[in-house]
């Protein structure tokens, strides 16, 4: 008797572990800090899903995020047309030659931008007001003015609710139960990209945001810098040197997708790769979904029938609200 009621304590504690490592029967549960891995709406914004959480919970499918991806698409109403954007991307490299920090191109890879017209839409009049506010060396703490604070707010006012693709973007993640306002999605942004954190020596020098839309100097290099509008300043200004290019996406108009080489005053980015002409609601949406979506993974998209892969990047050595990660980087790669 004393064999057998080992035997079935064992089992019983078997079960018991397996079922808080696995989602099956715990779907929508209420949060247990004793559980190892969880299976509620909030689990992928926290990082900390049981690795069976889509299999039995109905999160975020493969197929919600193309067709979703796909509607995105459609609504970006605000993205560049051809006649106000005009690339000239002249040299292309493979993979082994990115390294090389060899000059192939000797015109600047912006032809022609149609500022006026672009520019002076709100989303992107709200997207400049915000790139100016930061310093680009990791080591050098940022802080905000109270302006600087109301750009931010108006940025995602802007991007998210102002526009039909950001209202179709909190729409999708409502339904889903990811968030129960648009208050609650706005400021939840707010943390994941305006948020700061240290990515250098313990001062408070980065943000999501400025990772990837502003750029960063780390160790004598390029950090980040994942936005097409940002690089055609710099070039504007002659800051910025474009060297070629590595990898160019199948679209025929915009938005489309560069892996660029370049030097940011006298900084080398071996692969900054950018959803070029798109508007900077698209940028940020489609990074968010793949975020909260798919942390720390690859991303996959679909832009009119073109697949189109994001890579994003959690940061684990500090969160906000109840151990919520911020955003590492996010850009797309080569398919």
């Amino acid at each position: 008797m004393k064999v057998a009621a080992i035997l079935l304590l064992c089992t019983t504690l078997f079960y018991q572990g397996y079922s808080n490592t696995s989602c099956q029967g715990r779907c929508n549960e209420n949060y247990n800090s004793q559980n190892p891995c969880h299976c509620n709406s909030k689990c992928s914004q926290y990082n900390n899903c049981c690795s069976d959480y889509a299999n039995f919970c109905g999160a975020i499918t493969d197929s919600e995020l193309i067709s979703l991806s796909e509607t995105l698409y459609a609504l970006d109403s605000n993205k560049a047309s051809p006649s106000q954007l005009i690339l000239d991307p002249q040299a292309l490299v493979s993979d082994s030659q990115t390294s090389s920090q060899s000059d192939l191109s000797s015109r600047p890879l912006y032809k022609y931008v149609d500022e006026n017209t672009l520019f002076s839409r709100p989303t992107y009049a709200a997207l400049l007001n915000v790139l100016d506010n930061y310093k680009r060396m990791t080591g050098q703490a940022e802080s905000f003015t109270s302006q600087q604070q109301t750009e931010q707010d108006t940025f995602l006012r802007e991007t998210m609710l102002n526009t039909e693709l950001g209202r179709e973007l909190f729409s999708f993640l409502y339904t889903k139960g990811i968030y129960a306002s648009e208050s609650e999605f706005i400021q939840d942004l707010k943390n994941m990209w305006f948020g700061l954190y240290s990515r250098y020596n313990g001062a408070m020098d980065s943000s999501g945001f400025e990772h990837i839309f502003g750029g960063e100097i780390k160790g004598g290099k390029v950090s980040g810098f994942h936005n097409w509008i940002k690089f055609y300043l710099l070039e504007k200004r002659g800051e910025l040197n474009y060297y070629s290019h590595s990898f160019n996406g199948p679209w025929s108009g915009y938005p489309d997708v560069l892996g660029l080489q370049f030097k940011w005053d006298g900084y080398y980015k071996q692969v900054g790769s950018a959803v070029i002409g798109c508007s900077p609601e698209f940028d940020l949406a489609i990074y968010s979904l793949c975020y909260i979506a798919r942390p720390g993974k690859q991303c996959r998209l679909s832009l009119g029938g073109k697949s189109l892969s994001i890579q994003t990047y959690t940061w684990d050595n500090s969160s906000y609200g109840n151990g919520k990660k911020y955003i590492a980087s996010a850009y797309p790669v080569s398919m």
